[in-house]
């Protein structure tokens, strides 16, 4: 019904619709650990972060706002949602510029069935949203530059506004630029593009940016650049890369987060550019460059470290959509019966997906006893710890703490909680921004609520903290619960009167700072 509108009016209603869908969505689920973690970027303001540049930290702030102040899943996620209907937006104006609103609508479906895109980074609050939308911008207005400069009087203004807010988005952002800088090289006439104002008012304004990111971590010891880049080389180029866990997850990863079906669609336009990569119009060339530079930089780092993550190399596969719009409709014209056969497959599978994550983290509807993981677990069951702890009246007590041994736990317990007591997390290896939202001198004197899920916690508890509080008392047990059912234990050790501080990783002490003694 759609495909038969105006291709501009069904895409608004396509987005529309879908805006909607993801709205239920952001108010149906739990945060997960990396949502109630960047929360506290809300409660902790700063120029940047340790994990992430302030981006993220300004668009929860939003959706705070946007909702009154009022502390909720659906609140922290709403300004991402509205975000991604931008994006969906500004692929189909690119789109429709090069291959006609046909081709726009196609690509605009792509992304929508895409997994990752449309289930997570579409409406989490995860910095993947808001460096999408930029990352979109700044290539939709560099393919006006590049391409058809002399009708974009405004391209390279809008590519410097673009590349800022990526900037401010994600790390990943500094190789936006790339792609464009290998066009210019490979391209016959290009390079006098290098001659005009343009290109470096742009770059000044995608650092300008990235200033923020750059005064915090002068301030920090450049604790951010370190920790990103250990996570890129930490291993010695391995002999045997194919069988290296890095490129497999690098190669494994777009095809479990796009979906199978999705992946090979952009594999199928990305190798066929590269096989006519001679013959490639401007635009494709364009759209080949923007793509593979990603691709090659990670798959780079793959060789190099294991601790790659899967979600890493999907900008690679952005500028691609445009294609699999064209190609869609080229196919769909000649197999209409099988390509509405096909949509119906991928909107069902994802259907069944979506389902099925829902149904596991409201209700737990299958049972993945240890080793194995539950695959919701991440969006389950915290809201419930945080009752059990306002029902024990521990909130209300005086000069109290609460910690865990991991930041991810130790965010998820601070948003049960709603930050109503500190919350931190006591891992001297890896204790995330805790390290800098807090002091070690900052716990001195005050009872601790250790709270831990799913470990052997005697042997954590008595060698770890033993000897930094007066004494620790038999834990209380209680399960951790989703629709009311069991499925997890938590454990709460009340260590009483910390009596020296704790050493957390990453600490840096502002230089005017002095500890007092106990």
């Amino acid at each position: 019904m759609l495909m038969r509108m105006d291709s501009r009016r069904a895409a608004l209603w396509l987005i529309a619709f879908t805006t909607l869908l993801r709205l239920m969505w952001a108010a149906a689920l739990e945060p997960s650990n990396d949502e109630s973690y960047h929360w506290l970027y809300t409660v902790y303001p700063d120029l940047s972060f340790f994990d992430h540049p302030p981006m993220t930290m300004l668009l929860v702030k939003a959706g705070l706002l946007l909702c009154g102040g009022w502390v909720h899943p659906f609140s922290i996620r709403l300004a991402f949602v509205l975000l991604f209907a931008g994006s969906q937006w500004i692929l189909y104006r690119w789109t429709d510029r090069w291959y006609g609103g046909r081709a726009a609508f196609a690509a605009l479906l792509a992304l929508n069935l895409s997994g990752y895109y449309t289930a997570f980074a579409g409406t989490f609050a995860l910095p993947d949203g808001p460096f999408l939308f930029f990352a979109l911008l700044t290539y939709w207005q560099l393919c006006e530059a590049l391409v058809r400069p002399a009708e974009s009087r405004w391209a390279w203004l809008w590519v410097g506004v673009g590349f800022a807010g990526a900037m401010l988005s994600k790390y990943h952002a500094i190789f936006l630029p790339a792609g464009a800088v290998l066009y210019i090289l490979i391209t016959p006439g290009q390079r006098r593009v290098l001659r005009t104002p343009g290109p470096y008012w742009a770059t000044f304004m995608g650092f300008l940016g990235f200033l923020p990111v750059l005064i915090w971590n002068i301030d920090h010891d450049w604790a951010s650049f370190k920790f990103q880049g250990g996570r890129a080389k930490s291993d010695p180029l391995n002999p045997t890369p194919l069988f290296h866990e890095g490129p497999i997850k690098w190669f494994v990863g777009p095809i479990l987060y796009l979906l199978p079906w999705i992946w090979f669609w952009l594999a199928v336009e990305l190798v066929r550019c590269v096989r006519n990569l001679g013959r490639l119009e401007p635009i494709h060339r364009l759209l080949f460059c923007l793509c593979i530079t990603p691709l090659l930089f990670f798959l780079v780092v793959s060789l190099r470290s294991k601790d790659v993550l899967l979600h890493w190399p999907l900008v690679g596969f952005v500028p691609m959509y445009l294609l699999v719009g064209v190609n869609w409709i080229r196919l769909k014209g000649q197999y209409p019966k099988t390509g509405r056969a096909f949509l119906t497959f991928w909107v069902v599978s994802l259907v069944v997906l979506l389902g099925f994550i829902f149904a596991q983290a409201r209700v737990g509807v299958l049972s993945f006893p240890p080793p194995a993981k539950d695959p919701a677990a991440d969006l389950s069951g915290w809201e419930s710890v945080g009752d059990e702890i306002r029902a024990r009246g521990w909130l209300e007590e005086d000069n109290v703490f609460f910690f865990t041994n991991r930041w991810y736990d130790s965010g998820q317990l601070a948003f049960a909680i709603r930050g109503k007591r500190p919350t931190t997390c006591y891992n001297s290896l890896d204790a995330r921004g805790f390290a800098f939202w807090s002091h070690p001198y900052d716990y001195l004197g005050r009872t601790g609520y250790f709270v831990v899920a799913d470990e052997p916690s005697e042997k954590i508890i008595r060698p770890e903290f033993e000897r930094f509080f007066e004494r620790i008392e038999t834990p209380v047990e209680f399960p951790m619960t989703r629709n009311g059912k069991p499925f997890r234990i938590v454990r709460v050790y009340k260590c009483v009167n910390q009596i020296k501080p704790y050493p957390v990783s990453y600490t840096v002490m502002p230089r005017d700072w002095e500890p007092s003694p106990p």
